[in-house]
């Protein structure tokens, strides 16, 4: 069967980890089905439903990452390798406690599960430090023109930001401590600050609707380079179909406004869940603050197209 040309390049950027998307492809693919015939529920939701959203979070991640080491040298190449191992391996732990029929975050129940969450936690930090390696890489080359450039170096910022916060979701509750206190507790760790996991969600993601819920700027955090690169990808598209473009510059003003946005948002939502707050049950401090960055937007889409001042005219004499 002969490989179409663009899936042929798109292999072509980075065999791991276009092979660990392939992956992941296919493990959401079984989890779909996972989630129509199996009807084991576990913290409240159908049990392959946290390996389908996982599958396709480290697809499209690590597609991005090829696309992105494509214009590296071997040093970023060898990176990713190693990327695209930890991944995998993390993928593989949360489908094995799937198949077992228990929840892979946060569980220390028995002693396998204890293991298998600690792993997880390692390969996430050291993925989190590759990346801080990557970013310092793809600042340093060219990433192709200089919207794209400021769209990379904004996306890899908030992308940084957004890995930590399942350090977060990490700390034992006060339930949780007390339980410790005691003897013991089967669960440390929580998504959902002020109200235990698996209550009322929203569909699909599953984010809480009556607390609040730190998976929300976990979620905007990592996926800040794929935002930032279709924001890249949109504005040079509009570029090229107005009889009047805007200039490299502007474009890559207005870039620079959408990552700064972004990243204010990403970092209400952070307090927003910290303070037990549902992301669809925002309060006046919250709705203050989400106008003032929709100002800034605003604004900042402004002063990006603004024409350049023109310099005056010095009196007397001629320069």
């Amino acid at each position: 069967m002969r490989v179409p040309p663009l899936l042929r390049t798109a292999l072509g950027w980075h065999r791991p980890l276009m092979a660990a998307a392939v992956l992941a492809g296919l493990v959401l693919a079984v989890a779909l089905v996972g989630i129509a015939v199996d009807d084991r529920v576990v913290v409240g939701e159908p049990v392959w439903s946290k390996p389908a959203r996982f599958a396709l979070s480290i697809a499209v991640y690590t597609v991005t990452l090829a696309w992105l080491l494509s214009w590296t040298r071997r040093f970023g190449h060898r990176l990713g390798a190693v990327i695209a191992v930890l991944v995998t391996v993390e993928l593989a732990a949360v489908v094995v406690q799937a198949v077992r029929g228990v929840r892979s975050h946060f569980n220390v129940a028995t002693a396998v599960d204890a293991v298998v969450f600690n792993a997880m936690g390692a390969v996430i930090l050291t993925v989190w430090a590759l990346n801080v390696v990557m970013a310092a890489v793809l600042v340093r080359g060219p990433v192709g023109d200089r919207v794209m450039a400021r769209a990379v170096r904004w996306g890899m910022a908030v992308t940084l930001a957004g890995m930590p916060v399942a350090l977060l979701m990490s700390r034992a509750t006060p339930e949780q401590a007390a339980a410790l206190a005691e003897g013991g507790s089967d669960v440390i760790g929580a998504h959902t600050v002020g109200a235990p996991d698996g209550g009322p969600g929203l569909p699909l993601v599953g984010w809480s609707t009556v607390a609040g819920d730190l998976r929300v700027s976990h979620f905007l955090g990592i996926h800040g380079i794929h935002v930032m690169i279709l924001v890249a990808l949109v504005v040079g598209s509009v570029a090229r179909y107005r009889a009047e473009p805007p200039s490299e510059a502007a474009r890559v003003r207005l870039v620079g406004v959408a990552g700064a946005v972004y990243a204010g948002t990403f970092g209400l939502t952070v307090w927003q869940a910290l303070r037990g707050q549902s992301v669809v049950a925002p309060d006046a401090w919250t709705l203050a603050v989400a106008g003032a960055l929709l100002f800034c937007a605003v604004a900042g889409s402004w002063w990006a197209f603004a024409p350049p001042r023109k310099t005056r005219r010095r009196r007397g004499g001629v320069g």
